[in-house]
């Protein structure tokens, strides 16, 4: 893949952004350049059921692996759950992240890559274009800009996979409180590592919550206080002795 040469203003962006961890860091390439491996279009698994049926397969044979069992004990459900929220986590946090910062990074998926990988964020390239945007906004209305380029992100590519995956049998209500996780842990993960950006974070989460679509997911604040309003079913893995994540409706 051809690398970008960002402008100074994008490039401390990305700085920024891969300081914060994982879930944030992004690459960036040049539009049109060739997509060579490892890398491969982020878009297919946003425009292509069978692709991101495929990802779902992947992370469930990942899943059953680490819990010694056939694939096929799995539930398919819980797989789906988890692969979705991975998928939109990971698209979510450096657009959140940019917000906190009162910048903006609109992100393409169209345009977008990645390197498929299990067991954490994968690696994630963006076209340069969407720094160099930054940085033409960074002296005008950036909170405005950046609080824009997340909603985009909404009602474009997270509610194409949503609806991907609901329609493979899977809750509706499970999927959209699964983005509400992703944006309550990016804002806690923002806050964790930059306590100056915790206000921000904080108030760019809650903008992007009170979308329609994440309405009666959650109740609270991001932060602390915030909880889920049903299940992503990663307990399921094992029900003799669920294990269920801190923003669970199931932890009390």
């Amino acid at each position: 893949m051809t690398q970008a040469d960002p402008p100074a203003a994008g490039a401390r962006l990305l700085a920024d952004l891969a300081a914060l961890g994982p879930y944030f860091a992004v690459d960036v390439h040049h539009p049109g350049s060739p997509v060579r491996p490892p890398w491969q279009p982020l878009g297919e698994l946003t425009s292509s059921p069978g692709a991101l049926a495929r990802r779902i397969g992947e992370v469930r044979e990942r899943l059953a692996a680490a819990a010694g069992c056939p694939a096929a004990a799995v539930e398919f459900r819980v797989a789906a759950s988890i692969a979705q929220l991975g998928l939109c986590a990971r698209l979510l946090s450096p657009a959140l992240g940019a917000a906190a910062a009162g910048r903006t990074l609109p992100v393409d998926v169209g345009q977008a890559r990645w390197v498929p990988a299990l067991g954490g964020p994968f690696r994630l390239s963006l076209p340069d274009t969407a720094v160099a945007a930054e940085a033409g906004t960074a002296a005008t209305a950036p909170a405005e800009a950046g609080t824009a380029a997340t909603s985009a992100l909404l009602a474009g590519p997270i509610t194409q996979i949503v609806r991907s995956v609901e329609a493979m049998a899977v809750s509706p209500r499970v999927l959209w409180g699964n983005v509400a996780s992703a944006v309550n842990g990016a804002a806690t993960m923002i806050a964790a590592a930059r306590p100056d950006l915790a206000g921000p974070a904080v108030e760019a989460a809650a903008a992007l919550l009170a979308d329609p679509a994440l309405t009666g997911t959650y109740q609270g604040r991001p932060g602390a206080a915030f909880r889920r309003r049903n299940c992503c079913l990663i307990y399921r893995l094992s029900p003799e002795r669920p294990a269920y994540c801190g923003d669970c409706v199931l932890g009390r």
